[in-house]
């Protein structure tokens, strides 16, 4: 039984958000704050497999609270609930470290499946299964350049016997430049096509997916040879300078 941790100062949401998914069979947790969520993620329990996070919460913020979590190395699934859904919150929340938002109000069916996906994932990811036919795009779920190893379906890259995971929306970036290796990819295209952003907003948080991603595939990150800049344009991947 998969074990949910639900962050919400809403108590009526809350618990109804407890109700449901224990009625899906899930094992559900609820706090109000960001700061007991990560006293329960980072404590000596059993271990949470996902995390439905709001972003508005009294103290530290969802935002704060999927930052702290990546930085300390710990990539179990987050869904953040947005009081609004505007684009910049959005992109905030994919910059900070989440897998996937839903606005509120939303319709339980959607979250339910949005958190089945991202469990499945996470499970084909540690059995270093592929996606089934249908869910992954035609790149294949493994793809190697230049030494190194992408694993979009686990979630992580390989270069020699190092491994750095990667979030969702790091792998969803990357596989979405790579499919288009060799073209000039915008930053719209990627807001939307990516992220599912239609809206205008601010694109550095792009900027910075890049950056962190060039981290991981460059032998010199400030000085890129494969995630390349196209000034005032957006990106181009090369598998082979």
């Amino acid at each position: 039984m998969s074990r949910i941790l639900v962050v919400e100062d809403e108590q009526h949401l809350a618990d109804g958000l407890r109700f449901n998914l224990e009625a899906e069979s899930y094992d559900a947790e609820v706090v109000d704050t960001g700061e007991a969520a990560l006293d329960r993620l980072f404590g000596d329990g059993d271990p949470v497999d996902l995390v439905v996070l709001d972003v508005m919460l009294p103290g530290l913020s969802g935002f704060d609270v999927v930052r702290r979590l990546r930085d300390s190395g710990r990539y179990l699934p987050v869904l953040l609930l947005t009081a609004r859904g505007h684009a910049a919150d959005v992109v905030r929340g994919f910059e900070a470290g989440a897998d996937d938002y839903l606005p509120k109000p939303f319709d339980l069916s959607v979250l339910i499946a949005r958190i089945t996906a991202l469990l499945r994932r996470q499970a084909w990811g540690r059995r270093g299964e592929a996606l089934p036919e249908g869910t992954a795009s035609a790149t294949p779920d493994r793809f190697e350049f230049a030494g190194r190893l992408v694993d979009f379906a686990a979630l992580e890259i390989r270069r020699d016997e190092r491994v750095a995971p990667l979030t969702l929306m790091e792998a969803n970036l990357l596989r979405f430049l790579v499919q288009r290796e060799g073209q000039i990819v915008s930053r719209k295209d990627i807001l939307e096509q990516v992220w599912g952003v239609r809206e205008d907003t601010d694109t550095r948080a792009i900027d910075n997916f890049i950056v962190r991603l060039r981290r991981l595939v460059e032998d010199n990150p400030t000085q890129p040879r494969h995630l390349l800049t196209v000034r005032s344009v957006g990106y181009r991947f090369v598998a082979a300078p």
